[in-house]
């Protein structure tokens, strides 16, 4: 079946606005995504029709809103085969998702001199926590290489560091930089061989592939809604039912707990017992109308569309000199994610990004919150990145060519 991706644009209201009087071509969709109406109207359902909160009220709209709210999560367990929605903890994003593995589990697992093992490639917020961690626990923080040539981890690097014996190893399952899709269900199964605890960092590969905990193995997966579609301010945190029950809850107060005496308190059962206090009960909610219509397209059709337009997209910048892309090439676009990161030599990333915005064209420009990979790995001060989803099109990514072409005008470069 041909990929609709006209019928999808007219989803998105803020696809026909105009950025400096050209069409907007959003570009940027690895930092957050846009939204359809159906997520819009879900909002506005929410707070026009059935605001309360959940969980506490014996009336209509609190009983709607917690059914709404429990829901939600029946279909973010299915959405990632979790197997229930007692493994499913809301929290606001990937970050704080991450940071409550290494605060809660993590803290308590991770002994003085143990080993904490990462990869060069992760995203801040699967880096900081650890390196805090590592700091408090007098712990042992260890870098899996990348191969700053093809953009994949070393594998001598992972067999080397594995042998070690880590106490967690914790990573990426796609790159926001290069876009590399990392083996996390080989890695995990290695991983577990050495008797580490494995956290998969999933806000890359939620929104766009089928993530399948059962099948990859993980023990954590975190991911964010912002980024597939829904609201900001909700994000997931999987793990595993004995993980949790063994693991003591990082915040205390309302909801979390099931009985309280001026001497004691009894924690509520999974996965209550992680959430204290009112939640963002609508981007609870939300979540699940964007999980539905990504399930209407199809997780495998958009994994689709985005390769075909990496690819495009790959094939195109490879025409042009003085353009460098970095992550897997064209030849290994199946090990990438929908994103392109690039330089133009001599150039400035946030010069490029402003060149793109002047013909309306939404980029990404920086470090990415990759600081180690962008600067120590790759040896660049900033890249641009361009990053698509299920409303991009060829023909955007021919406008940022033509931009490419505009900034190297600019600039001078041949």
């Amino acid at each position: 079946m041909r990929f609709d991706v006209e019928r999808i644009r007219a989803d998105f209201p803020i696809l026909q606005r105009k950025m400096n009087g050209k069409p907007l071509a959003y570009l940027d969709s690895a930092a957050t995504s846009q939204k359809p109406l159906a997520v819009i109207e879900a909002i506005s359902d929410y707070y026009s029709t059935y605001n309360a909160n959940i969980h506490r009220g014996i009336y209509e709209l609190s009983e709607k809103a917690t059914e709404k709210y429990a829901e939600s999560k029946e279909k973010v367990a299915k959405l990632i085969n979790a197997g229930g929605v007692e493994n499913i903890i809301y929290t606001r994003n990937a970050t704080e998702a991450l940071n409550l593995a290494a605060l809660t589990y993590a803290s308590h697992k991770v002994r003085k001199g143990d080993r904490i093992l990462i990869t060069e490639m992760e995203h801040h917020s699967n880096l900081v926590p650890w390196q805090l961690l590592a700091k408090k626990q007098k712990a042992v923080l260890e870098y899996i290489r990348v191969d700053k040539r093809t953009g994949l981890l070393d594998g001598t690097s992972l067999n080397e560091s594995l042998e070690r014996e880590p106490a967690i190893v914790s990573l990426t399952q796609a790159s926001n930089v290069l876009g590399t899709i990392n083996d996390v269900k080989s890695i995990t199964r290695m991983a577990h061989g050495h008797g580490a605890t494995v956290i998969v960092d999933g806000a890359q590969s939620a929104p766009r592939m089928r993530v399948d905990v059962k099948d990859i193995g993980c023990d954590f997966l975190a991911f964010s809604g912002h980024k597939m579609l829904g609201p900001t301010g909700i994000g997931v945190m999987y793990a595993k039912r004995d993980i949790l029950e063994e693991t003591e809850p990082l915040l205390g107060g309302g909801d979390m707990i099931l009985k309280v005496t001026l001497k004691a308190h009894m924690w509520n059962e999974l996965p209550w017992k992680f959430e204290a206090g009112t939640p963002n009960i609508e981007g609870g909610i939300v979540l699940g109308t964007a999980i539905d219509y990504l399930n209407g397209i199809g997780l495998g059709a958009i994994d689709s569309y985005e390769s075909e337009l990496t690819r495009y997209a790959l094939a195109r910048l490879s025409e042009l000199k003085n353009v460098e892309t970095f992550g897997p090439g064209l030849k290994d676009a199946k090990n990438r994610a929908g994103l392109v990161a690039f330089s133009i030599n001599g150039i400035h990333a946030h010069d490029i990004a402003q060149v793109f915005n002047d013909n309306g064209i939404a980029i990404r420009a920086g470090h990415h919150c990759a600081m180690p990979l962008v600067r120590e790995v790759l040896g660049k001060d900033s890249l641009a990145r361009m990053s698509f989803y299920v409303y991009n099109t060829k023909d955007e990514i021919d406008r940022a060519v033509d931009a490419i072409e505009k900034v190297k005008k600019i600039f001078r470069v041949e």
